[in-house]
């Protein structure tokens, strides 16, 4: 089914693509309509309108038409729209999943745009802009908003088991997972999806690709021996089952009901666990590196369809976006960085900011620490599917379907197929 998607949607990039290759001949005259399409933003409307509003007044013959639409229908949508021969001519992706689309051909190659403009590249954190906006040496996209993965910690639970503070090695963080343990409470949880567990296996020294990404390079013995603890951690209780069977609700509220004691999670998942919690506070919730300081990005950016009549308006329109005036809104109302730099900076040494968020500054000091340790990212076009062939064989293992070395073999064989396909 996804192949014939795909096939329908490079028919759609081929037949318009040549009328439009360069990003869609400029139309000057009579009204010129936008469509801007988002993921899962209904709650940010008001800025959005703010957005929409300033470019509106900027450009008085132009007009924008937002859609917005949930993560987990996102992307049948715009395949849908690609299909159809009318896709949106700015959209708002999350992760890895553009590097397809840019890889397809469906996304505007931005690469001369930044050339000509540095101080809109200089706005962003140079590795946080490599991770977010560059696929295969050309640059796509613009951060919007740009979530990594912290730990999150239950400092009267650390207190109450005669733990310091949180773990600062991947051997420290089992032995604390097991002392945090109880009948009615496990250790720790992570998010799984797009490679956010990915630092259990960095931060003991397991790459996901190897060098020139040619071939997989996880299947190691100290792979083999993080997959054998996590299945025994699992097994144990430990590590909750919902870890592995969950994506974000139930991992988040696991946390938030007080049923585990750490949890590593990019740092939106603050205002998803804090909102349900009787206990999570600022004085309660401790924000730490995982060990090894490493960190999976799950950025937000903005990008521009390559079959666009007016590639112009929309580089302004993303341009409004991300500039210093809206980036500090995400910023104060998204709870997550938004990648410009002289915004975060705006808002973190806001003195009212830091006394209202004490919590949420400390998770930006700690995601800013880690820009340049990030992991979990393959730079591929079949990033998903790699992500889910590795995923799946992990979890046999995880609940004892097979052995980790059978797991890790499996995973390895189908990594390597998608490699050379």
């Amino acid at each position: 089914m996804k192949r014939r998607i795909l096939l329908a949607v490079l028919i759609a990039v081929v037949a318009l693509g040549s009328a439009f290759a360069s990003g869609g001949k400029e139309a000057v005259d009579g009204p010129q309509e936008l469509t801007l399409l988002t993921w899962n933003l209904p709650h940010y409307e008001e800025q959005i309108r703010g957005w929409i509003a300033d470019f509106e007044d900027a450009h008085p013959n132009a007009t924008i038409d937002w859609v917005d639409v949930k993560g987990g229908e996102w992307s049948t949508y715009f395949q849908t729209q690609l299909a159809a021969g009318d896709p949106p001519d700015i959209i708002d992706v999350q992760g890895a999943l553009w590097y397809q689309y840019a890889s397809d051909g469906v996304l505007l190659d931005l690469t001369d745009r930044f050339a000509s403009e540095p101080a809109i590249k200089d706005r962003f954190y140079p590795d946080l802009f490599e991770a977010a906006a560059n696929f295969d040496g050309k640059y796509y996209m613009l951060p919007l908003y740009t979530p990594s993965t912290v730990l999150f910690y239950n400092k009267t639970m650390f207190e109450e088991a005669g733990l310091p503070g949180p773990p600062q090695t991947l051997d420290q963080l089992v032995e604390y997972s097991r002392k945090l343990t109880d009948r009615e409470r496990g250790g720790f949880i992570t998010l799984n999806f797009d490679w956010l567990y990915w630092p259990l296996f960095a931060s003991n020294g397991v790459e996901i690709l190897n060098a020139d990404k040619s071939a997989a390079a996880f299947n190691t013995p100290a792979a083999v021996e993080v997959l054998e603890t996590l299945a025994a951690l699992t097994d144990e209780g430990a590590i909750p089952a919902v870890t592995w069977t969950g994506r974000w609700a139930e991992p988040n509220g696991a946390f938030g009901a007080g049923q585990s004691a750490m949890l590593n999670a990019h740092v939106t998942a603050f205002n998803a666990f804090s909102s349900n919690s009787d206990w999570a506070n600022k004085d309660t919730i401790g924000v730490a590196s995982f060990p090894g300081n490493y960190a999976v990005p799950n950025y937000h950016s903005l990008g521009i369809t390559s079959t666009t009549k007016y590639a112009d308006l929309a580089w302004d329109f993303v341009k409004i976006v991300t500039s210093d005036k809206w980036a500090q809104e995400i910023v104060s109302s998204l709870g997550t960085l938004s990648g410009n730099k002289a915004a975060d900076d705006i808002a973190l040494n806001d003195a009212g900011f830091r006394a209202d968020n004490p919590v949420k500054v400390r998770m930006f000091e700690v995601e800013r620490s880690n820009m340049a340790n990030l992991t979990g990212m393959t730079g591929l076009a079949a990033d998903a599917r790699i992500k889910d062939a590795v995923y799946t064989n992990l979890t046999r293992a995880i609940f004892g379907e097979v052995s980790a070395r059978q797991a890790l073999n499996d995973a390895e064989k189908a990594v390597n197929a998608i490699l050379a396909e």
